[in-house]
């Protein structure tokens, strides 16, 4: 499993915090959000989506998520957090107890997962779900896309299979 870092910005409740669960298990580190930081970052601020290519930064520096409420996200002080290497993840869906079906509102684990297996970290990013009882049901449910983010060759690759999945989508209306 990659070093996995959560950037705790304290808007969370602690009991329903995915990033919170995962520090109590010794699988993800907390940092301070002025901590320097040269790996991944995936924040709502990033300008490039994750893609396979990502994958060396993981393997080199690690793997964060910025742990903050989607209710309190504008009050995040972005500037405060590590630049370098933000990014995006591309179209899934929630599947966690807060946000279950909403459209790109993944909560820390799901955002972890994600990332891991579009980076081709397949196998991390089942076991890490392993914990919550929503966790497969993630995997399930994004399965096809994940697949196809997984097999891109760059970011832009990623946002063409998103943007062809969301258009067919409204196709269908």
């Amino acid at each position: 499993m990659p070093l996995l870092y959560s950037f705790d910005m304290k808007q969370c409740f602690a009991k329903m915090c995915s990033a919170e669960k995962l520090v109590k298990q010794k699988i993800a580190k907390s940092l301070q959000p002025t901590r320097r930081f040269g790996g991944l970052v995936l924040s709502p601020k990033g300008t490039k989506t994750v893609s396979p290519p990502d994958r060396k930064y993981i393997d080199k520096y690690g793997l964060a998520v910025v742990d903050c409420s989607w209710n309190k996200v504008d009050q995040v002080d972005f500037t405060t957090l590590p630049v370098m290497r933000n990014r995006l993840l591309p179209y899934l869906v929630a599947a966690n107890t807060v946000n279950y079906g909403r459209p790109c509102k993944l909560n820390c684990v799901e955002a972890f997962s994600a990332a891991l297996y579009i980076c081709g970290y397949k196998e991390d990013a089942e076991k890490i779900l392993e914990p919550f009882p929503y966790g497969m049901e993630f995997l399930k449910i994004n399965k096809e896309l994940l697949e196809s983010y997984s097999q891109c060759e760059t970011a832009e690759d990623v946002i063409a299979v998103q943007n062809k999945y969301t258009s067919i989508g409204k196709n269908k209306e």
